[in-house]
């Protein structure tokens, strides 16, 4: 049987109130220690299905003038019953706030969409049911990371939209868009990972070091390693092969930022030779760690620094018209001999911003051409780790990741002048 819309918006606000009055009866009786009468205040199951039952009729009568006296009548009732409450030493204006929410309950039920109801009882539900968890994430959360996400979403949601989306000055098929994707595509899997090391593992391994150390940055990652095997090297059997794993997500990195800036083709040409990198490092690493299993394991990496900074998002951009800009210089005059000379110097430092760049551009080279630089970048960007594996350790351990690091390196390019 259908029931007539006003019953049903009428069933569904009364039974809406009801759970969420449930859910906070138990929240103010899970307070901390006992209170009394007057700071109890209200937040019975029944007060709270009536108060939503009063906003869906009112609304019902007429959206304006009854609505809004009923609004006001009730905020002036929660106003002297919080005063009674804080006189009482309660000062939670969380039951305050409930009483306002399921006030509203009725009219979003009869003019918004499902999910809009839906979802805002649900936030009630888990904010005062996760009362203690809510409370102790809010204290072991430190104060720097907000201010972290903040930056996260001036670079997304505020510089982003203002962009425009006509080409950079003398860098044709470069736009300001693109080259503002390419930065939040680097920034945010190197936050994601970031986060991902220091919170959901903090002390994690030292494979697992390598592997989520690799997602932001694979030399960051050597470096890291490589220092703490020269702080302890009987405790770092796993290094060499953490080393490898680091550069292996390097590979699966790099593929996914080319194909979430939009360049699919140069994503499918990588995604052989890449994705051959990734799976011989693993099963090297894998080889590595099975021989070094009885070494001890006591020492856990430190996290490298926060990747995700606004200085270094800016220079992610400049490094980015840089190298675009060198690129379009070296393809015009020296054609595609000149790119791949130009690739392996790059690798020495930050390949990230050269590779999107190049992708991103439109220069007079073949698409062969690019994808030899990108491999030509890798590779000395493996030669460059292989370096400080054993510079920073100062130790014969990590002597296997850095054979490894020049074959691939040596494998790449072969495959990029072959």
């Amino acid at each position: 049987m259908i029931l007539p819309p006003l019953l049903a918006g009428f069933i569904g606000a009364t039974g809406l109130g009801f759970l969420i009055g449930l859910e906070l009866h138990a929240y103010r009786r899970r307070g901390e220690g006992p209170l009394s009468p007057e700071a109890q205040g209200f937040g019975t199951t029944r007060t709270i299905t009536l108060i939503s039952a009063l906003g869906f009729v009112l609304w019902s009568v007429a959206p304006v003038v009854p609505f809004c006296v009923g609004l006001a009548v009730l905020g002036m009732a929660l106003v002297l019953e919080y005063r009674k409450r804080l006189k009482a030493g309660e000062s939670s204006l969380v039951p305050t706030i409930i009483g306002l929410v399921a006030y509203a309950l009725g009219p979003l039920l009869l003019t918004a969409p499902p999910v809009v109801p839906a979802a805002l009882v649900v936030l009630v539900l888990v904010a005062l049911g996760e009362q203690v968890k809510i409370r102790r994430f809010s204290d072991a959360f430190p104060s720097e990371e907000g201010v972290t996400l903040a930056k996260f979403l001036i670079l997304a949601g505020l510089i982003y939209p203002l962009l425009p989306g006509s080409d950079v000055p003398y860098l044709p098929g470069i736009s300001w868009t693109k080259l503002w994707l390419a930065v939040l595509a680097v920034s945010g899997i190197s936050y994601l990972s970031y986060l991902a090391h220091r919170y959901l593992f903090p002390r994690a391994g030292t494979l697992l070091t390598g592997l989520l150390g690799g997602l932001y940055s694979s030399t960051a990652a050597t470096l890291v390693l490589a220092r703490a095997v020269r702080a302890e090297p009987q405790g770092m059997a796993f290094a060499s092969a953490a080393v490898i794993i680091a550069t292996a997500m390097m590979y699966a990195r790099l593929l996914a930022l080319i194909a979430l800036v939009g360049h699919e083709q140069a994503a499918l040409a990588l995604a052989l030779p890449f994705g051959g990198f990734f799976l011989a490092s693993l099963m090297a690493a894998g080889l590595m760690a099975w021989r070094e299993r009885g070494g001890l394991t006591r020492t856990h990496p430190p996290v490298s620094g926060n990747p995700l900074d606004l200085p270094a998002a800016f220079l992610f951009a400049l490094l980015f018209m840089l190298f675009a800009g060198l690129t379009r210089l070296v393809t015009l005059h020296f054609g595609d001999a000149g790119l791949h000379a130009l690739a392996f110097v790059v690798g020495f430092s930050d390949i990230d911003p050269f590779i999107l760049s190049l992708l991103a551009g439109k220069f007079t080279v073949s698409e062969g051409a690019v994808t030899g630089a990108v491999l030509i970048a890798s590779a000395s960007n493996n030669l460059v780790k292989a370096a400080y594996a054993l510079i920073f350790s100062r130790s014969r351990t990590l002597m296997p990741a850095a054979i490894w690091l020049c074959l691939m390196a040596a494998v790449s390019f072969a495959l990029a002048l072959g």
